[in-house]
């Protein structure tokens, strides 16, 4: 039976129809990512679901038991709440129980009587209520979201406040799960724990969000909203990719057949006295309706268009770290760090949120000094600043007032009107004058893109650039950072963004060292985990995983040496088990989209989940090995 129902809904703001005639639904145990333009009405369709918004036209309808648990992309107020408080107050009753014997426990004079009798009170009642189960689940997701159970949460920062009411959101237990983009200022850990967790939860769950990897992993529907349509489409993300392209291909087509019928009507009309005299009546009335149709056309909203000038060149050098340190107090975040960065290096830095990834930026741009060793910059460098906190935005000034004093800017050395120029970005006129503090997160994002991209860089530093972009202009902010002929430092926990960019990555790996490592995302986690699975044989502990080396070019008497027999067989049969797990692999994701699987026992979801986690590694580990005994071949033939 159906959770909820839209049933021909509409919604619109002012002249903007977000929602038009539409229907949907949604099953126990689907997990649907809802995806579109920035500003189609993806967080409205949510507010619709919870009650917080009204549908101008249509019924919504909600089975009388649903509860519904909402992560808005708005960062939470102020309040006196300590993080634990807030979470638990998702709990209701057992929430404001579990609030009352967390603080106790931590007052001071725990051992009075009148300490000692309430807790026993607190202690009964949440026995009676089963509610430690649930209390450890509040302790667990506060530790995989890093997150500080007694700090007061207007003491937090607007990031973590945001990461307080994920957290909220997940302990609630919900039938009905809303995240709208909740990875965002979650580093790659937390990211993928809450995969783990959400593959995992047995209820239904509607998110929106930008990240591509955790769309692949979670979604089992995709759900587009465009121009006030909804289309369902059953599946994985590039599934949906290639049907979406097929639909726009065959509705340009459509529309293509439409205009030119139009137009010879239009031509008829417009015929002498003659043909006016006598033409048909019905043939007018049907071109009025085409004239009509095509007033109501909504055209597909067009793409950001826009491109980076890599200024002059700039010298081979570009940053030069000697023996790098650099701490907060006692806390020392860089230690010892020495790592040279060429010109055109595409640099990714990758760690844990606090770790001192934006501090390891400040100390190149000079914002910094370092406590211990150099930093040396090169020569003829032009260098351009993407700051998370979009700092060197003026929230009192309108859009245009960001960019300029007057109506022009002056890209790659000619003047455009700034209209035309923020068109690219994906700005309408009419926002042009809008104050940059009433702009959503992506519009800001693209105004940062606009701004830093007015002059030319022959360096970008960009720290967090994804955060609340769609994924169109995600994808040609890619394609432009791919053919950019600078020096790029990234810092992103946008995993996709990572592989498809960077050619190394920097890591901070915990008591301020930082590892360098060729390759972006995916290929350090790769090398990871056949470090810890060489660790574990070494223990003697099972890893679940063929311990696979990097590859090494052995020699003997100078020459790269030959596969042994064991290992030409080992090669030999590689390409067929890679096939074998591929072909499970699909199975299994085949099984999972399917909208029965979690109607099943809880027993045989976990097996599933935990037996397609252990193909996805050993696929990665047979694909490694290939490719070292193929090194090792094509070495020993050379």
């Amino acid at each position: 039976m159906a959770l909820l129902r839209f049933d021909n809904v509409s919604k619109a703001y002012g002249h903007l129809p977000l929602l038009a005639h539409v229907e949907f639904q949604i099953d126990p145990g689907e997990r649907v990512c809802l995806v579109g333009r920035n500003g189609t009405g993806k967080t409205t369709l949510l507010r619709l679901i919870t009650g917080a918004a009204l549908p101008d036209d249509g019924e919504i309808w909600r089975r009388d038991t649903l509860r519904v648990a909402h992560l808005e992309q708005e960062v939470p107020p102020d309040t006196e709440q300590t993080v634990f408080e807030s979470v638990a107050a998702g709990l209701g009753e057992l929430g404001s129980l579990l609030a009352a014997y967390h603080q106790v426990t931590r007052q001071a004079g725990g051992a009075e009587p009148a300490t000692l009798a309430r807790l026993a009170r607190l202690h009964g009642r949440i026995d009676a209520l089963d509610g430690w189960n649930i209390k450890q689940k509040v302790e667990t997701v506060l530790t995989r979201l890093s997150l500080p159970a007694d700090k007061a949460l207007f003491d937090c920062s607007g990031g973590t406040r945001r990461q307080v009411m994920l957290a909220r959101a997940l302990v609630s237990e919900p039938d009905l799960l809303l995240l709208d983009e909740p990875t965002n200022h979650l580093d790659i850990s937390a990211i993928t724990w809450l995969e783990k967790y959400l593959l995992n939860y047995r209820a239904a769950l509607i998110f929106i969000t930008h990240d591509r990897t955790f769309l692949r992993h979670l979604a089992t529907r995709i759900v587009e909203l465009d121009r006030g349509r909804l289309c369902s489409f059953p599946g994985d993300f590039d599934g949906y990719l290639r049907k979406k392209d097929e639909l726009l291909d065959i509705e340009i087509r459509a529309m293509a057949k439409f205009d030119k019928k139009l137009a010879e009507e239009e031509a008829w009309i417009r015929r002498g006295i003659k043909a006016r005299r006598t033409r048909n009546e019905g043939r007018v009335r049907a071109l009025q309706a085409l004239r009509q149709v095509h007033a109501r056309r909504i055209s597909v909203q067009g793409r950001a268009h826009f491109n980076i000038d890599a200024g002059e060149t700039s010298g081979k050098l570009v940053v030069d770290l000697r023996r790098v340190s650099f701490g907060y107090g006692q806390n020392l975040v860089i230690r010892d760090l020495s790592t040279r960065i060429m010109r055109g290096d595409r640099v990714g830095i990758i760690g844990p949120n606090g770790s001192g990834k934006s501090t390891l930026l400040k100390l190149i741009l000079g914002e910094l000094m370092p406590s211990g060793g150099q930093v040396v910059m090169g020569t003829r460098l032009q260098l351009a600043y993407f700051d998370q906190h979009r700092r060197i935005l003026d929230s009192e000034k309108t859009v245009r007032e960001n960019l300029t004093d007057s109506n022009y800017v002056t890209v790659r050395g000619r003047s455009r009107h700034v209209i035309g120029y923020l068109k690219g970005f994906l700005f309408p006129p009419q926002r042009i004058d809008a104050p940059v503090q009433a702009l959503s997160g992506g519009e800001r994002n693209r105004l940062l893109l606009a701004k830093i991209f007015t002059q030319p860089a022959n360096m970008l530093v960009l720290d967090e650039p994804t955060n609340d972009l769609d994924v169109d202009t995600l994808e040609l902010l890619e394609e432009l950072l791919a053919e950019y002929e600078g020096t790029l430092l990234l810092v992103s926990h946008d995993r996709t963004f990572l592989d498809n960019v960077v050619t190394s990555t920097l890591v901070f790996e915990g008591d301020g060292k930082v590892g360098e490592y060729t390759g972006g995302y995916e290929d350090w986690e790769r090398y990871r985990l056949h470090v810890e699975a060489e660790r574990d044989e070494a223990s003697g502990r099972p890893s679940g995983l063929a311990p696979v080396r990097p590859p090494v070019q052995e020699k003997s008497n100078g020459k790269p040496r030959k596969l042994t027999y064991k290992e030409r067989r080992e090669l030999e049969a590689l390409p067929e088990k890679i096939e074998s797990l591929e072909a499970e692999q699909s199975e299994l994701h085949g099984l999972m989209g399917d909208a029965d699987f979690y109607r099943q026992p809880g027993e045989k979801i976990t097996a599933t989940i935990d037996r397609l986690e252990a193909v996805k590694l050993e696929l990665e580990s047979r694909y490694a090995r290939w490719q070292e005994l193929e090194l090792l071949a094509q070495a020993a033939k050379s």
